[in-house]
């Protein structure tokens, strides 16, 4: 079969010189290889060396040298075409050419109207569009000097001033940059640029002065962010009239300037749907004329070969190739084509970092494939040796056990390969690749697929082969039997559909499980085939025919064992442990020798010795860590053997530091043998505990070496971590030495020095008269020495802590003299970033080395900043005014008959204050942005490529189901009746500058359409006298459009309002267009550097237009992976169609899920992509262009990872740039992406194979994997919560990031992320995505990439925008999403491979940047819980015994060094919490200087921010405690919206009382009895973080205290309590308290189908080994804590009434008080459930509301006995408040542990229905759906409602405290309104106004107000009453002790 010719082509235009360029013609039929016939292409022979099918163009040495004038050939067909016959295009692709439907209304929103005007106000390219040059005196008449050059030593200079940051050109020099060119004859930063005589070129003769248009480019296709609905650019240029010359009269034609009432978005940017127009070349650098080694041709036949060969899908196989033709013409666009194809096999395949050859040797297949069976683990195989046999080319096997032979000789086979076989395994790798689902996510298992199918291509049976396999035979065969096991793992079928499964991470062979047997031939030897017999006993060539036959169920095991434990932190944290305990231990036991010496005898021995056993601390530390390990690796021969020979030795090390201390304490006290031997043991101690603190623990006691086969894999693909610079590498040691230099001396003399006067008061203290009833003295004896141990593990803490304190203080020091190094700062004046930015914007943006200079850089410059001046104007941040004084304009020159481009003033007056003049809104989006440019271009960056030579790249967003577009709906009515303001109102507020810009520039469109309308309104532009007397008139016409941005309803107004108010909220149509700036900034740097491409299209614009649409087309993609694209409500789905047409380029990736096949199969899925050319089909759909079938659903995780995993296929070029969602991009932030880009320093690639001899691999540099980029948080200034979000987001960014990508620290955090896309690829992919354990999915990427080598850089000069979370309760989401993940982070295998291998000083930075911070959170909730406690034991005695000064006095406690150590303890907690305004403050203050800086932190601090961050940090400890404890880690949807509505009471309540308020109640009682006890001024700082923990919720609540609002939240509060009881109710008390406690009970398997079952997801059963730390000892810490506290108040006598001494038992009163509100409540249980049961069948028939009157009656009993008990409490105490609050303590301690063993030991699972709890009260019991659970079900709901009823009662109480506490507020005047200044930041003038209620409704709301209102008040009454009185009348009062001695 003949393979078809192919068709003409049409030759792309080179645009560098003119000369060479063809004129447009009749196509040219280009030379092609002969026709090839089919069935001679099936019968070739094999070739074991790599012999082509195809004859190569070029084999061998590289090729010529890249000659730019040549570098675009004739273009080809595209892709659709194949050669052979059987395997045509899908339908999809068929159409995906094919022209629009020109239906009325195609291109348009749905909705709107077609008559819509296309003549844009271009955005993309603005300034001189110049068709001539500049002459010396700036004039724009050509010049008549033959030649140009610039001269240094010029006066007349268009720039001023030196760099001295910068070399020649202004750049910095990178790492593996080459020097700059030599024949460069361009200006340099650094120089002036003046035209001079001599050298001036000679310009074409047909341009003049009249041909320069300098606003020609605003006439283009392109009017930026408004999609065709902004005013024309005659209308705007109208404004601009009086302030500029006249235009030209030489201007671009636009076809479409003509089109005013019918356009459609389409058909303006979509330049290729023309059927008449030929097509262009989709990859011009890849041509016959660049001397390719392959054709696009070839290699289609290449791949469709292999498509034929291995049943790959044919959509699969259109879709690599166009991947594969867009990488190799990315590459071969800057170097030559050879050298492409052979650097891309390189990255792929064979390359010093390929991963593919790092794999290959970790699994000895280099040995496997030269004698398999004899290279396969195991030795008494049975293997058929008939059918085994070395390989073609195998050499001698021993030659092959050294790695350094085996690797020389794989490079000789590489430099051996045919450019056809490097091309053929490239293709089938990607081929392999993109039909792999989910098993991308397992980069080593691809290999080794990849391998089988390389080792199946070079067999006989493969080249036999005759008929092609069937398509999708890949996909079933290998593909889906993985997918279905991985999925498996983690779900199973119930009723027809997959649900999760209830297992751990420790039972789920996960991805990385899965991709590490891969990794050892003894994992790759366990795969077993059906029939038992082994893969590896396969020969090589017929294993990929048994892949089909492989029982992948037995092939697998864990790996690592991801236990849910804290242990893991023993683990992988070790040297942590140990630097920070021995140390502590060290300086503790040299300052207290009294403890442990006669210090009346020489005992210098015992000192050195007790010191010196912190060495055997730090062993038994190891020790742990190793016993832990045992239970987290698989304890395999090998493994095992390596843990028992640490044991060992760590045993003799620990016997070695301890038999000193032995000898000496028990044998030699004194003299100097002992101290000698004391010494000695101090010497080893410090050698131990260096050692163990500075080596990885999997380096100790043997390592293996780097060049030996054994560990290869662990080595590989675990500790290959990349390599820092000399100089960084020193200033990372240099500032973990001063880091830990001053946190020891600090803490020395801080901490450990000044804890020995109160240790040393303590431990000689006696306390006088003390004795318990039944414990005698005991207690009072041992009463110091607890006291000294709680004060001692306080002191530990802070130990700890001071360390991350003097962690971020010298962490931020080092980035700010970074900043200042780099000049990110507004402290370095001395660079003028104003005034040289134009020079530096030709410097350093512009790629002018290799232009033919022929314009003034001034010329150059003028189009880059007015392309940036216009684009602000076209987001409405500037007004036509600045525009006006920010743009180089055209003036008449001296002489008159010239024109001068005058540059605005605006570069000098930014540095000289004579200068007058607004360019910009004060402290504006503009100002900012244009500030950051400026500041940016001040900096080292990058060299940029010719746009042409430039590499390709992809942006990817993962949608789910953010907004896209915001509706008038949402715009302009209230969200909810708690919603006080329209989301216009607010925005309007917000951003009252760029409303007015826009209501201008509507008011604008408003009058253009009427003139074309043949009328005008007069607002300016038609000439309409607009005098004073009309002008009120006009004003009362505008009012609607100042109030909802439009006065006519036409589409294109509202779409305006629509956009205005979507680009300033976090929508997807803000990221989309914003990103879309690349393509806008490629296209103006293409025009700029290539004038000659304007010059050769004359004036036809659309010509000029499709040129630059071809370049932008050609480097830029991007995708939008949207997962639920097809399950999109009607308004999704059009906002979705309204992105495509508005840009056409954009390609939406999706999941499409069709029926099932076959009944009994599974649905099918597809991952299809569209984008905004593909045909609309007669149901709306487009028609996709690709559609690849996956083995099932691929949604397996968490979401995100695999929503872009599935996309990632859709990709093109070498970089992959990852976005959310929610993120904005800016014009002058795109024009830098060549340079960010050239961070990956592959722009400059030696001459020189790879695979040369000559290339040593050592001088191979680690390549970059990750490039991270600045973000700015727009949604910071958005009041308080917003604000300090956004400025943790920036100094992480920013501060942090820097010094983090200095030191090696940096990983990969999402966004803005740029990744190397094969690096990425074959590595495992962007991310993560194992459910749950990854569920922050972004950092193992970057934790993977470290691991393997690749470099993490961090770019100062770019940025992108991003939103965060503005409410509280979203921002507390999303801190608890963190927290979750870090939790489990903490259990991954990643943290143990770096914990236990990385070197110290890269560890401390992992640690602290990462877990440490999390890790600190939980030690500062930690240290406050103990230091209450240490509070609780010094006030038991501050109360009980007489305090005195000097110990020696008898009587008496000496309690004021104890005082003293209080408030060093304050100081330091107070530091630690305050610490964390540093970073962003020293971060405002280098980048917007001292006042902006100051101002911002007043008003946090102003705005009660440290209430917030004190509510944050208990968040972020519960979810990481919580989550290690439960588990549950999930992804938590946060919401992005404005906070601007009213959370009611309860649902703040119920979402933040488990996580804070317990505690902090808990903790505010131990509060209120230290300060009764004990009061010292310092506490003051106690009470404000114990309030945050209780009030910051409700605080930072939107008009929380709103009078009416406030009660009726009251009377909420009150039905939520008591509702849920005869009925189902989703938001009720009931619902809450069963939710709390299915954490440990988890729910029932088992589904009955009550629809209350939604209310309840798939919650396990808590494993009591997990939670037995958590849930039961610390519990039982804090009882023994508190109980012993009150038995020592209780021990001390009081007299009766007979006067005699009586001891009381403080621990009989304890349980009494704990217990007997427990029993009351189960007695009145259980007269209650015999009256339900008795009287429920009858009361329900007639009172519906029965079951809620029995449940009312019990809780109201449980709360009077709650009083009831606590007033006899305080009773029995004589009415000593101390002593009775401390009682309630112990008594809430007793409870609370005595509900968690109940809950935990005695109660089952949950019905996730509620019927049981409505069956209790109503006594109907039948008819629930119990089944046979209703004889037992009784007696367990008995046990819930005794834990429930004293939950109920805890509850009430405590929601009243809380409501009382507010109550105040409320009463101030105008507090709702300073409330909402604090909270939005809004002016008391702009203040959001009340909410607009009818007169009945507000009648309602005021009566209900005032009868719940007067509840509230009796109650509250009530309360103060029961605690104030006995104050008052204490001394009236019974002192019951008298008579009651318990």
């Amino acid at each position: 079969m003949n393979i078809p010719p192919q068709g003409p082509a049409q030759a792309a235009p080179t645009p560098r010189n003119p000369a060479n360029r063809k004129p447009e013609g009749p196509p040219q039929q280009r030379p092609g290889p002969p026709p090839m016939q089919h069935q001679q292409q099936q019968q070739a022979p094999s070739y074991p060396t790599g012999q082509p099918h195809f004859p190569p163009r070029q084999q061998g040495a590289y090729g010529p040298p890249h000659n730019r004038a040549f570098r675009d050939g004739p273009d080809m067909q595209p892709p659709n075409s194949y050669p052979l016959r059987d395997l045509q295009p899908s339908p999809y692709a068929q159409n995906a050419q094919q022209p629009h439907s020109q239906s009325p209304g195609h291109g348009m929103s749905p909705g709107f109207n077609p008559a819509i005007r296309t003549n844009p106000f271009n955005n993309h390219y603005y300034g001189g569009g110049f068709n001539g040059a500049d002459s010396e005196d700036e004039s724009l008449n050509p010049p008549n000097r033959r030649d140009t050059t610039f001269s240094s030593s010029s006066q007349n200079s268009l720039f001023h001033g030196n760099d001295s940051d910068v070399d020649h050109r202004g750049r910095s020099r990178e790492p593996g940059m080459p020097p700059k060119g030599k024949g460069r004859a361009g200006p340099s930063e650094s120089d002036s640029e003046t035209v001079s005589d001599e050298n001036s070129p000679r310009f074409p003769t047909n341009i003049s002065g009249s041909d320069i248009d300098l606003f020609g480019p605003f006439r283009g296709p392109d009017d930026g962010r408004y999609t065709g609905f902004s005013p024309s650019a005659d209308a705007l240029l109208s404004l601009l009239e009086s302030h500029k010359s006249s235009a030209p009269e030489h201007q671009y034609r636009y076809d479409s300037t003509n089109s005013k009432t019918a356009a459609n978005t389409n058909a303006k940017t979509n330049v290729f749907s023309d059927p008449t127009r030929p097509l262009l070349n989709p990859y011009p650098s890849w041509t016959i004329e660049r001397h390719v080694p392959l054709t696009h041709e070839e290699i289609e036949g290449i791949m469709i070969d292999l498509t034929r060969k291995f049943g790959f899908q044919k959509d699969n196989m259109r879709n690599q190739l166009d991947a594969y033709m867009t990488m190799l013409d990315s590459r071969s666009s800057r170097m030559t084509p050879v050298q492409a194809l052979t650097t891309l096999h390189a990255d792929y395949i064979g390359g010093e970092h390929a991963n593919y050859r790092k794999w290959y040797f970790a699994a000895q297949l280099d040995l496997d494939d030269h004698m398999g069976y004899h290279s396969a683990p195991g030795r008494n195989k049975k293997v058929n040796r008939n059918s085994m046999a070395p390989q073609p080319g195998a050499v001698n096997i021993e030659t092959h056990d050294s790695l350094a032979a085996a690797e020389q000789h794989w490079k000789m086979r590489m430099s051996r390969m045919s450019h056809f076989d490097r091309a053929r395994q490239i293709a089938l790798y990607m081929l392999i690749w993109g039909e792999a689902s989910q098993i991308r996510f397992l980069p080593e298992c691809l290999c080794f697929i990849y391998k089988c199918a390389e080792d199946y291509y070079m067999s006989p049976d493969c080249q036999k082969l005759v008929n092609p396999v069937p398509e999708g035979e890949y996909l079933r065969n290998v593909i889906s039997p993985l997918y279905r096991f991985i999925r498996d793992q983690s779900y199973e079928v119930q009723g027809g559909k997959y649900v999760k499964r209830e297992r751990d991470h420790k039972s789920i062979i996960g991805y990385d499980d899965i991709n590490q047997a891969f990794w050892s031939p003894e994992g790759i030897s366990r795969i077993c085939l059906r029939d038992n017999n082994r893969l590896v006993d396969v020969h090589i060539g017929k294993r990929w025919i048994a892949l089909n036959h492989v029982d992948w169920t037995t092939a697998f095991r864990k790996t690592y064992i991801e236990k849910r434990t804290w242990l893991h932190l023993a683990v992988n944290f070790t040297r942590i442990w140990i630097i920070h305990v021995v140390m502590y231990w060290y300086f503790t036991a040299y300052n207290a020798p009294f403890l442990y010496t006669n210090e009346d005898i020489d005992e210098a021995g015992v000192q050195w010795t007790i010191v010196a056993l912190g060495g055997a601390i730090a062993t038994i530390i190891m020790l742990l860590g190793l016993f832990c390990e045992f239970m987290f690796i698989p304890l395999t021969w090998s493994n095992s053997a390596m843990l028992i020979r640490r044991l060992v030795i760590l045993l003799i090390v620990l016997a070695i530091n301890t038999a000193p201390a032995i000898y000496i304490c028990l044998f030699n006290r004194t003299g100097n043998v002992s101290r000698i031997v004391g010494m000695s043991h101090f010497g080893v101690s410090l050698i131990t505990t260096a050692v163990f603190a500075i080596m990885p623990s999997n380096q100790l006691f043997g390592s293996s070496s780097k060049t030996s086969r054994k560990n290869l894999a662990s080595q590989t693909f675990t500790a290959s971590f990349p390599k820092l610079k000399g100089s960084d590498r020193m200033l990372s040691l240099c500032l973990w030495a001063l880091i830990f230099g001053c946190k020891l001396v600090e803490s020395y003399f801080f901490l450990a020095r000044s804890f020995q006067v109160p240790l040393r008061a303590l431990y000689s203290e006696r306390i006088p008269n003390c004795q318990d009833k039944y414990l005698g003295e005991t207690l009072c004896s041992i009463m110091p020495v607890l006291t000294v141990i709680v004060m001692f593990i306080v002191d530990l803490v802070l130990f700890f802590l001071d360390t991350y304190l003097w962690y971020v203080i010298w962490n931020t020091i080092f980035s700010v003299f970074q900043s200042f190094k780099l000049g990110v700062s507004v402290w370095t004046p001395w660079r003028h970033i104003f005034s040289r930015l134009p020079k530096r914007i030709y410097a350093k943006l512009l790629a002018t080395a290799d232009m033919d200079i022929k314009y003034k850089p001034k010329v150059l410059c003028s189009q880059i900043w007015n392309a940036v001046v216009i684009s602000m104007y076209r987001e409405h941040l500037l007004s036509i005014e600045h525009v006006q004084r920010l743009l180089y304009q055209q003036v008449p020159s001296e002489t008159g008959h010239k024109r001068t481009l005058k540059a605005p003033t605006f570069f000098i007056a930014q540095e000289d204050s004579s200068v007058k003049a607004e360019f910009y809104p004060h402290h504006s989006e503009a100002e900012r942005r244009i500030t950051f440019f400026a500041q940016s271009l001040s900096t080292p960056i990058p060299d940029p490529l010719p746009v042409d030579q430039m590499p390709t790249f992809t942006v990817l967003v993962p949608h789910y189901s953010e907004k896209t577009l915001l509706s008038l709906r949402e715009i302009l009515k209230e969200e909810d009746q708690n919603t006080r303001v329209t989301l216009l109102e607010y925005l309007k507020q917000l951003h009252p500058v760029e409303w007015d810009n826009f209501v201008r520039d509507t008011k604008i469109l408003a009058e253009e359409s009427n003139i074309y309308a043949g009328s005008t309104i007069g607002l300016g532009l038609s000439g309409v006298d607009m005098s004073k007397e009309n002008l009120k008139e006009v004003n009362n016409d505008d009012l609607p459009f100042y109030s909802v941005g439009f006065k006519s309803a036409a589409p294109e107004f509202t779409i305006r309002t629509r956009i205005w108010a979507s680009l300033r909220a976090q929508t997807l149509y803000r990221t989309v267009s914003g990103f879309m700036n690349y393509s806008k900034a490629i296209k103006l740097l293409y025009r700029i550097e290539n004038p000659e491409v304007v010059q050769q299209f004359g004036g036809n614009g659309d010509r000029l237009e499709r040129e630059l649409e071809r370049i932008s087309r050609q480097k830029f993609k991007f995708v939008v992976s949207m997962q639920r694209y097809t399950k999109f409500s009607k308004e999704e789905a059009e906002n979705a169609e309204f992105l495509l047409r508005a840009y056409p380029n954009l390609q939406i990736a999706y999941l499409d899920e069709r029926p099932p096949e076959a009944e009994g199969q599974e649905s099918v899925v597809y991952s299809v992509l569209i984008d905004g050319e593909c045909e609309l089909m007669p149901d709306g759909k487009r028609r996709p262009r690709y559609r690849v079938r996956l083995p099932g659903n691929p949604i397996l995780g968490d979401g995100k990872s695999d929503n872009q995993n599935h996309a990632i296929i859709f990709t093109r070029g070498e970089y992959i740039q990852l976005i959310d969602a929610n993120q904005d991009n800016y014009l002058e932030e795109a024009l830098k992406i060549r340079n960010v880009l050239g961070e990956f320093e592959q722009y400059y690639t030696p001459n020189v194979s790879p695979y040369s001899p000559k290339v040593d691999p050592k001088d191979v540099p680690e390549p970059v994997a990750i490039v991270g980029a600045r973000e700015y948080i727009f949604s910071e200034n958005i009041g308080v919560l917003g604000d300090v979000a956004a400025g943790k987001e920036q100094t992480f960014g920013t501060l942090t990031q820097r010094m983090m990508a200095k030191i090696g620290g940096k990983l990969h955090y999402g966004h803005p992320d740029f990744l190397n896309f094969i690096y990425m690829t074959t590595r495992g992919g962007v991310s993560k995505a194992q459910k749950g354990l990854h569920l922050n999915e972004d950092i193992y990427a970057g934790m993977t990439a470290f691991k393997r080598g690749g470099r993490i850089k961090h770019s100062e000069y770019y940025q992108c925008g991003k939103g965060r979370d503005l409410g509280f309760g979203s921002i507390l989401n999303f801190t608890t999403k963190l927290g979750t993940g870090m939790g489990e982070q903490m259990l991954s295998r990643e943290y143990y491979y770096m914990g236990t291998q990385l070197p110290l000083d890269r560890f401390l930075t992992f640690f602290y940047a990462h877990p440490g911070f999390h890790i600190n959170n939980i030690f500062i909730m930690l240290s406050v819980q103990l230091f209450m406690f240490s509070m609780l034991f010094i006030g038991a005695m501050a109360s009980s015994v007489q305090i005195c000064s000097d110990v020696a006095e008898g009587g008496c406690v000496n309690l004021v060094p104890v005082y003293d150590w209080i408030k060093r303890c304050v100081l330091s907690i107070f530091f630690v919490f305050f610490i964390a305004f540093l970073p962003l403050f020293l971060q405002e203050f280098m980048e917007r200087g001292f006042t902006r800086s100051l101002i911002r932190l007043g008003k946090h601090f102003m705005s009660l921010s440290p209430f917030f961050e004190v509510f944050v940090t208990q968040i972020y400890a519960n979810s990481i405690l919580t989550n290690l404890s439960f588990g549950g880690a999930r992804y938590i949807a946060t919401g992005r919206g404005f906070a601007t509505a009213r959370t009611p009471f309860v649902l703040l309540y119920s979402r933040f009382a488990g996580p804070s308020l317990y505690l902090g109640m808990r903790t505010l009682i131990m509060l209120i009895f230290a300060s009764l006890t004990m009061w010292v001024p310092h506490l003051i700082y106690f009470w404000v973080t114990v309030l945050a923990l209780v009030i910051s919720p409700f605080v930072f609540n939107p008009h929380q205290f709103a009078f009416t609002d406030f009660l009726l939240d009251y009377r909420e509060f009150l039905r939520w309590l008591s509702r849920g009881n005869s009925r189902t109710h989703v938001s009720s008390w009931i619902s809450y308290c069963r939710t709390l406690r299915t954490r440990i009970t988890g729910y029932k398997r088992k589904r009955l189908g009550h629809p209350s079952e939604k209310l309840g997801g798939d919650i396990p059963k808590a494993n009591l080994g997990v939670i037995f730390v958590s849930e039961i000892v610390l519990p039982l810490v804090q009882v023994v804590l508190c109980v012993v506290c009150y038995m020592f108040v209780r021990s001390f006598p009081e007299a009766n009434e007979q006067g005699q001494a009586v001891y009381t038992s403080g621990l009989l009163r304890v349980g009494i008080f704990a217990v007997g509100p427990i029993v009351v409540n189960a007695a009145v249980l259980a007269v209650l459930f015999a009256m339900s049961v008795i009287l429920g069948p009858l009361m329900n028939m007639c009172c519906v509301k029965f079951g809620s009157i029995m449940a009312a009656a019990a809780h109201a009993v449980a709360v009077l006995t709650l009083l009831i008990f606590f007033e006899a409490m305080w009773a029995l105490e004589a009415w000593n408040a101390g002593h009775a609050v401390l009682g309630i303590i112990a008594a809430i301690a007793v409870q609370r542990f005595i509900f968690k063993i109940l809950i935990i030991l005695f109660l089952t699972r949950e019905f996730k229905h509620d019927e049981t709890n409505r069956a209790w009260w109503t006594g109907k019991w039948h008819g629930r759906g119990l089944g046979t659970h209703a004889i037992l079900q009784p007696l367990r709901e008995f046990m819930c409602k005794i834990i429930e009823m004293s939950m109920f009662a805890c509850d009430f109480m405590m929601g009243h405290i809380i409501l009382f506490m507010l109550f105040p507020f409320c009463l101030i005047p105008w507090i709702d309104r300073w409330h909402s200044t604090m909270l939005f930041w809004l002016r008391p003038s702009k203040q959001i106004r009340p909410p607009i209620f009818s007169a009945k409704l507000r009648m309602e709301r005021r009566l209900t107000a005032w009868s719940y209102g007067a509840l509230f008040l009796v109650l509250m009454a009530v309360f103060v009453g029961l605690v104030v009185g006995p104050v008052v009348f204490k001394s009236h009062l019974p002192n019951l002790n008298k008579y009651i001695s318990v």
